[in-house]
């Protein structure tokens, strides 16, 4: 007789998913070929929020996926909720999956007596439950080590440099930094691209206004070159737009700005809009209203990415493998 017990039960692999874009979630759960697991979920008279899940949970590989669109707050502690849920349904393994994950540009102390929000945001998901954490184009890639556990870092990357690389003639391409800090990320497009060339923007921030700066000069040559303006995110379209008029002065050709994260907050789409630009090119990280779209918008989809770096997870594969080791 054995001295122990055994099991030869499979595991199961689960996809939930918040209100905050149940559409991307549809398409993940298309990528992957499952349905979601189906969900209570509504608001108390006082804004509480209620979370039931109407099937077992109990021991399977659990992926939460909620992008922290407006209103944020809501969001993050929607998903928050849904995590302590699973961790008390005895759940096996909790990811969270924030493909835009909020409070990301709070991660450092400008000034004294401000809070590190991004760490809190860490902190607070692996306190209701969560193992792991999965999300693309951080503001800053050191936001991987506030979370206690491993952290899947996405890159829209070769996502947008495929498709903008497909669109513009390479040979008179040059990729532009909105600013300094984001040069690194300009070589990685160059690198992508057969090596183009590479222009940023100098600018400063007043840490005490936020969404606001003073776009200065153009560092690099760009005169009668196709610029790239990339950038991990369009907010209010300020820095954006100022660039662009900053690079079409400066003699560009044409200017295509290719960014991954749709914020799209108050005047961003008219300002685009009613901007110079060629294109802007975006991938659907969150959800876009009709009333933010234009027609000089492009959406690509993240899903097939998500649902790739699902399943490397779920079989204990190499989510590294995936961007051909550019990590």
């Amino acid at each position: 007789m054995s001295n122990e017990l055994r099991l030869s039960s499979e595991k199961r692999l689960r996809l939930f998913t918040g209100r905050g874009y149940p559409e991307l979630a549809d398409e993940v759960a298309s990528e992957l070929g499952i349905p979601i697991t189906p969900t209570s979920a509504y608001d108390f008279a006082n804004g509480e929020i209620f979370i039931r899940f109407e099937e077992s949970v109990r021991g399977c590989d659990a992926f939460v996926i909620q992008s922290h669109t407006a209103p944020v707050n809501k969001q993050i502690m929607e998903q928050l909720i849904m995590v302590d849920a699973l961790k008390r349904a005895s759940a096996k393994r909790i990811t969270v999956i924030a493909p835009f994950y909020g409070y990301a540009r709070q991660d450092k102390k400008h000034r004294g007596r401000e809070p590190i929000s991004a760490r809190l945001m860490a902190d607070l998901f692996k306190t209701a439950g969560a193992d792991r954490l999965m999300t693309v184009d951080l503001h800053t890639s050191q936001i991987q080590g506030f979370f206690d556990g491993p952290v899947d870092h996405l890159f829209a990357l070769p996502l947008l440099a495929n498709y903008v690389g497909s669109k513009v003639d390479r040979s008179r391409l040059t990729i532009v930094s909105p600013d300094s800090g984001r040069v690194r990320v300009a070589e990685r497009w160059s690198d992508l691209l057969g090596g183009a060339q590479i222009a940023f923007i100098h600018k400063t921030r007043d840490p005490r206004i936020p969404n606001e700066a003073i776009t200065g000069r153009v560092v690099g040559d760009v005169s009668g070159q196709t610029c790239v303006v990339i950038d991990d995110m369009i907010d209010t379209a300020g820095t954006i737009t100022k660039a662009i008029d900053a690079l079409y002065d400066a003699g560009a050709k044409e200017v295509i700005v290719a960014a991954t994260h749709p914020v799209f907050s108050g005047p961003a789409a008219e300002r685009l809009a009613n901007s110079r630009v060629k294109e802007v090119v975006v991938v659907n990280t969150l959800p876009i209203p009709e009333e933010s779209r234009f027609p000089t918008l492009t959406v690509l989809s993240i899903a097939p990415l998500l649902g790739r770096a699902i399943r490397e997870v779920f079989e204990d594969g190499s989510v590294t493998s995936l961007f051909d080791g550019h990590s």
